[in-house]
């Protein structure tokens, strides 16, 4: 079962499939993570928390 890098959270094997880069296993960050988010190909700090 994939889990996101950054907060360990639960993530299913097709958004693995569409987010994760190149041939990895798992994501670098999920939607669920509160202090980082993808920015295109990059992964960076958020400027604000997220509810």
């Amino acid at each position: 079962m994939p889990e996101c890098a950054n907060c360990g959270g639960f993530v299913t094997e097709g958004y693995v499939r569409v987010f994760a880069p190149g041939e990895r296993e798992t994501v670098r960050v999920c939607p669920n993570c509160e202090d980082k988010l993808r920015d295109g190909a990059d992964v960076r700090e958020a400027r604000s928390k997220r509810t």
